[in-house]
């Protein structure tokens, strides 16, 4: 019948249809994974700066020769951009374990209402887990190598532990940026105009 009216044989009419489900296949699988990493990331930077703390003891005078020491204390709640950073991916990682304990009965329920606030909310906690890794980094930045305009010493000489766990919790963190962006570009990419449009030709 193509033929006849002049268009050419659907020879490839099974190819949207394949096409889409693995499409379905891939948007059902990636963002469990990706949020389930972004859940872990978040959680490990909350818990090693929330545990974050060092002790240093100086010798600050000497009377006659019996030398006076103090000790000085490092910790998060110090800082109030480090609490942010605790709050902020405490946050992030209550709201993932949320939604990965819920996706099934979203996506078996097909609550197009719910998914699309879940999308939404995705895109908050990426803006607040940036604003808490981007926040830490530049107070890490100071203590590392401390400001000569300003006249701050440095403290990740004398809290070198301190300032090692730091890192690792930032960096963990900025992990969890990246993987909520993840997400949000593959939930993009599935209800993108072109996904429509393909899901139409079935």
């Amino acid at each position: 019948m193509d033929i006849e009216h002049g268009k050419k044989p659907s020879t490839d009419a099974s190819e949207p249809c394949i096409v889409q489900q693995v499409k379905h296949k891939l948007t059902g699988l990636h963002p469990t994974l990706l949020r389930a990493s972004a859940l872990l990331a978040s959680t490990v930077a909350a818990v090693v700066m929330g545990l974050n703390k060092q002790s240093y003891t100086a010798v600050v005078a000497i009377v006659g020769t019996k030398p006076l020491k103090q000790t000085f204390t490092a910790q998060f709640k110090d800082t109030p951009a480090f609490v942010y950073f605790v709050i902020a991916n405490a946050i992030a990682s209550l709201y993932n374990l949320v939604v990965v304990l819920a996706v099934r009965r979203l996506v078996q329920g097909r609550v197009q209402r719910l998914v699309l606030l879940v999308h939404m909310t995705d895109m908050v906690i990426m803006v607040l887990l940036a604003t808490g890794a981007a926040t830490a980094a530049s107070m890490a930045e100071l203590g590392k190598n401390g400001n000569l305009h300003a006249h701050w010493n440095p403290l990740c000489n004398k809290f070198g532990s301190f300032c090692a766990r730091g890192g690792v919790s930032i960096v963990s963190s900025f992990v969890g940026v990246a993987l909520m962006l993840a997400i949000n570009l593959l939930y993009a990419a599935a209800n993108s105009p072109h996904g429509a449009v393909v899901a139409g030709g079935q």
